[in-house]
């Protein structure tokens, strides 16, 4: 099936086909420097890797958003749960998913001791806008912005990303608010596409 064509974007998929939105919110690094410009990390330095905090998905054309963290629920699980998801899905769609959510997840399933999912296709709605379109900028805010589908969840930056993995409960309220509304806006891009 092709998904990207020379008359826009997205072929209709087949009937019964499962498509699958999603995305992901992952941890940063935490490490020693001594400078904050072109550094060059070494890996002794590293304290901690960064790993999947939280995840959000929705299936197409229905109303319900999954979400699960690493606050809500065991590393393990959160894990299980989205690779369960992609296992079912034929189609996922994502923005720069393919060079940033799925590598992220395959590093983390594997360090789980999970086998890869049941083969899948892949929409990146990035790697679609960028060859087919010219914006000021090929983010999924600027161009959910352009195309009047809506607007990220504001929010407080990468302060909310440090309170998150100290476990702040409200900090987890806003997370979840930002992850659950990028599906929602990949959808929406999705579908205008």
């Amino acid at each position: 099936m092709d998904l990207l064509d020379d008359n826009f974007l997205v072929k209709e998929p087949k009937n019964n086909c499962e498509i699958y939105f999603f995305d992901i919110e992952t941890a940063p690094n935490l490490a020693h420097v001594w400078g904050v410009w072109q550094q060059n990390v070494g890996a002794n330095q590293v304290l901690q890797d960064g790993y999947v905090l939280c995840w959000a998905a929705k299936w197409d054309k229905q109303p319900e958003i999954f979400f699960s963290s690493v606050h809500s629920a065991t590393r393990k699980k959160m894990l299980q749960e989205i690779w369960n998801l992609l296992d079912e899905a034929d189609i996922v769609v994502h923005y720069n998913g393919i060079k940033f959510d799925i590598p992220w997840l395959n590093g983390e399933f594997i360090s789980e001791g999970l086998t890869p999912p049941s083969p899948y296709k892949q929409v990146d709605l990035m790697r679609v806008v960028k060859s087919k379109f010219r914006f000021a900028r090929n983010t999924l805010a600027y161009v959910s912005v352009k195309l009047g589908l809506g607007q990220k969840v504001k929010h407080q930056g990468h302060e909310l990303w440090i309170k998150c993995m100290a476990d702040d409960t409200e900090a987890w309220a806003e997370m979840e608010k930002y992850n659950r509304q990028d599906v929602v806006l990949t959808e929406s891009l999705y579908d205008r596409l």
